[in-house]
């Protein structure tokens, strides 16, 4: 039986600028229906390593294939097959949130409803309402909702929830957990960790233009990295000791002190611990390459 060859493959990327290198040999590939989060620091080089992938920068060195097709010329009938929601549009909005949907459903062969759409990202009392009268909240789900129309088998979304509440930020889960189980591949970049870890099968940590560690959710770091901290308080101060076995450890605490020690508490690495220890270990300045991308 022949393995599906992955929806998206890069091997040795690379983007330079002059003599400076902003991607540095970047390899990973993405599998048909799987969510993928690309994490890192703002100029480590996400935004440039998923803008070569969605055609729109071209790479120095290297390959990279999405949906079979060089992204660098991929023409419309390939583009059709992306979903794209960017960081931000831009989009003024002189018409109605539907008539926008409607209009951008039209470019695609099979799209989604329409009004699902909008129930979707939680717009429906607004969907008669221009776009340009809307918060900056509300806009955000409506670059959501253009991603997602067309019914993508590959969907780019760069910090997608980016001024959503709480509650949208669920809702919106539970949407791309549909498009999910429909077979649809993400790539996403957050900042929101939990949102990473709720969403992604796997995530690759990209810092100093170098990608530094790739793996599923609970992969990422390592073993030890994930090694629960338990901490608690005596008449000798404070103390916190990693451990396999925080359970065991709690227990002999118990027995020494004849009951539960003061500010007894038992921390499992989360995905946001694993991240941060990851970067500051890179140790590299992202913000010049920051500075530099946006000068472009």
């Amino acid at each position: 039986m022949t393995t599906p060859e992955p929806h998206v493959r890069v091997r040795d990327l690379r983007k330079t600028y002059g003599n400076f290198v902003a991607l540095d040999g970047v390899s990973f590939d993405i599998e048909r229906g799987e969510t993928f989060a690309l994490l890192g620091p703002n100029g480590a080089g996400k935004s440039t390593t998923i803008e070569i992938l969605e055609g729109y920068r071209d790479r120095s060195s290297g390959e990279a294939s999405v949906l079979g097709v060089d992204p660098q010329h991929g023409g419309l009938d390939w583009k059709a097959r992306l979903g794209i929601v960017l960081q931000s549009s831009g989009e003024s909005g002189n018409v109605t949130v539907r008539e926008q949907l409607a209009h951008f459903a039209g470019f695609y062969p099979h799209p989604r409803d329409v009004d699902e759409v909008i129930a979707a990202v939680g717009l429906t009392d607004k969907a008669k309402s221009r776009i340009k009268s809307l918060s900056g909240g509300q806009r955000r789900r409506v670059d959501v909702a253009l991603g997602v129309v067309g019914r993508p088998e590959l969907l780019f979304l760069d910090e997608p929830t980016t001024g959503f509440d709480p509650e949208a930020r669920r809702e919106f889960w539970e949407l791309i957990r549909s498009l999910k189980r429909e077979g649809t591949t993400i790539l996403l970049t957050t900042h929101y960790l939990d949102e990473a870890a709720q969403l992604g099968d796997r995530a690759g940590v990209i810092a100093g233009g170098t990608l530094i560690d790739i793996g599923t959710i609970d992969e990422i770091g390592g073993a030890d990295s994930r090694i629960p901290l338990v901490r608690w308080r005596d008449e000798n101060g404070q103390h916190e000791e990693r451990t396999t076995e925080p359970a065991s450890l709690v227990a002999r605490l118990f027995a020494a002190t004849g009951g539960e020690p003061a500010g007894l508490e038992v921390r499992r690495p989360s995905l946001e611990d694993v991240y941060l220890a990851l970067v500051a270990a890179h140790g590299t300045n992202d913000k010049t390459m920051d500075q530099l991308e946006h000068s472009l």
